[in-house]
């Protein structure tokens, strides 16, 4: 039987990476660079490792490069930088922004790469691999082609479902299939892949507990899933099952907040599932961190790096309120604020302390050649990607615990809750909501990629619930620079932080003043109107008239992405509704 290293890949219906600056016949075609067949390399397991270690780097590339940040940060309002990825915060993409190609095909990547192992593991593996090496490389290939379409499902909802890609070659023009029978094929890949993987990883790589603490976020999504605004208890207790074999069992620890984001932190005891990128000085374009050029500014790096106008969302800086800047380990992880001082950067100088009045990006910037060992170059950093860590599987059983009560006031779910905010240095709660849910994930979270696609799972199942949070609690698309916010010396008169929109513009009627102190929310006259805990202070008008700041707008249709165009126009059944999934004679649950 052929294997995919042999054959011509059609990807009209996919979308692989179209060839820039082509205008041949064949430019929706990709020719696999691979030497080898799966006949001639899986002759040991040490080819076995080699294989499978490409789904753990090349295989993401393009969707780490830009696409992943666009989405799963800039889309959640987590920061904002006015000439890279606006309109994902804004909800302006279309079917022609580029990282929307990009994630498209980047994500099907994966899942044909993990085809192509599982193929060639099942019909052209030697008699010389052993069975633990084969199961395992099995495995890590339904961990990755699950975990795509875990992605695609909360980037574009319905999507195109495939195991075979001999079957796709045969015919490219493949219908969607619904949302749900993805969640039950992601959902059966995890649960494979916790069967086939070693209760121990090495090198990085994938154990079981990482198929497990996937299997639940997955559990957790379908859990509520279109099901009207109630979870199913039998997909939550299943999730605090396996949430708590994670936390017990798989030998992972929570690690100094700031830690999990040095580069000499990679591979660390909290990691559960990474890309892991190889050296920017050894590895080859497509193998390695390119994001670092998008996030870090040339103050604090000597490589080429544009990332200067990236910094903290209005949002994010009001839900820091409740940490006061001098206790909080994860506003100093995250962002840069005027006084704090970073040893580790600049290391060689007596280290480096951030003096601007403004609220840059840390999370992603890892200093200068000098700090890192040399292993930086432009677009090449060593930090590895979190797919998933055990901060994760906390919050994950704290919300399956809750689950469809008001409140959580007690037990297991709730002391998860607790350990994440004990370890970030904030003082724990006796009673969380929904609401505790959200703020604790996008403040633990914050810059890591995966905000948006949580705030996904709940539009899912509370969709109102997240539609008045998008459009009235979330300050999307307004932009600050240096000065704008200023750190006041006496937080106890006069609050931490204070942030001033710029002017209104010409024609603009009176404003509405809002002003957020320490002590509360006061209105245009001064009077208190709403008491809030010690924390950042924003001076905030809204304009009503043309000219002003224009709102952001979102709705149902809005939340999901477009399918790319290139896509669209070449198969036919993007535009049509999703057909089911024949999941055969598999048990697909």
């Amino acid at each position: 039987m052929k294997t995919l290293s042999k054959k011509k890949i059609a990807i009209g219906l996919l979308g692989f990476t179209l060839l820039s600056g082509s205008c041949s016949d064949d430019f929706l075609e990709r020719y696999p660079t691979s030497n080898y067949t799966g006949e001639s390399f899986y002759t040991s397991d040490e080819a076995v490792l080699k294989a499978g270690m490409s789904l753990y780097n090349r295989a993401w590339f393009n969707f780490n490069r830009r696409a992943l940040i666009s989405i799963g940060s800039y889309r959640a309002n987590d920061a904002w930088n006015p000439y890279v990825g606006p309109e994902f915060a804004r909800f302006q993409t279309t079917a022609l922004t580029p990282e929307v190609l990009q994630a498209w095909s980047s994500l099907f990547t994966v899942v044909t790469m993990s085809n192509s192992i599982l193929h060639d593991l099942t019909y052209n593996v030697g008699s010389e691999v052993s069975a633990g090496v084969r199961n395992q490389a099995m495995g890590e290939a339904y961990l990755m082609r699950g975990t795509s379409y875990f992605y695609m499902l909360r980037i574009w909802g319905p999507t195109i479902l495939f195991e075979d890609n001999d079957q796709v070659v045969l015919s490219p023009n493949r219908p969607l299939n619904p949302e749900e029978d993805v969640l039950r094929f992601v959902i059966r890949d995890f649960r494979r892949a916790a069967e086939l993987l070693p209760e121990l990883g090495s090198d990085g790589r994938a154990s079981r507990y990482a198929a497990k603490a996937l299997l639940a976020k997955a559990l957790l999504a379908r859990s509520g899933w279109n099901k009207g605004g109630t979870r199913d208890q039998a997909d939550l207790d299943e999730c605090i099952e396996l949430c708590r074999d994670v936390i017990e069992n798989s030998g992972a620890s929570l690690i100094d907040y700031e830690d999990l984001f040095k580069y000499q932190f990679n591979d660390n005891a909290e990691t559960l599932l990474a890309m892991k990128w190889a050296s920017p000085i050894t590895g080859g374009w497509g193998e390695c961190n390119a994001i670092l050029s998008d996030v870090s500014f040339s103050e604090v790096c000597d490589v080429n790096c544009w990332g200067g106008n990236l910094a903290a969302s209005i949002d994010m800086l009001q839900l820091y309120n409740d940490e006061p800047a001098e206790k909080n380990k994860r506003l100093k992880a995250t962002f840069f604020t005027e006084g704090c001082h970073y040893d580790y950067i600049k290391s060689a100088h007596g280290g480096y302390t951030y003096t601007k009045k403004w609220i840059q990006l840390k999370k992603g910037v890892v200093g200068s050649k000098e700090d890192v060992d040399g292993q930086l170059a432009q677009m090449a950093s060593p930090l590895n990607t979190y797919i998933i860590r055990l901060a994760d599987v906390y919050l994950t059983c704290a919300e399956a615990a809750l689950g469809n009560n008001a409140e959580l006031s007690g037990g297991y779910g709730l002391e998860c809750f607790n350990a994440i905010r004990t370890r970030a240095g904030v003082p724990t709660k006796s009673r969380i909501t929904f609401e505790d849910i959200i703020r604790e994930r996008r403040v633990e979270f914050c810059m890591e990629y995966c905000n948006w696609f949580d705030m996904v799972t709940w539009f899912r199942w509370r969709p109102d619930y997240m539609l008045d949070y998008f459009n009235n609690k979330q300050y999307r698309g307004l932009q600050f620079t240096e000065g704008d916010i200023e750190l006041n010396e006496n937080p106890e008169e006069d609050g931490i932080f204070r942030y001033t929109f710029p002017e209104a513009t010409s024609g603009v009627g009176t404003a509405e003043e809002k002003t957020y102190w320490s002590d509360g929310i006061r209105d245009k006259d001064g009077e208190l109107i709403e008491t809030v805990d010690d924390g950042y202070v924003f001076d905030i008008r809204h304009w009503a008239d043309e000219g002003g700041i224009i709102p952001v707008v979102v709705t149902a249709e809005s939340v999901f992405m477009p399918y790319p165009e290139a896509d669209v126009l070449q198969n036919p059944y993007l535009s049509q509704e999703p057909q089911p999934y024949d999941f055969g004679e598999s048990e697909g649950i």
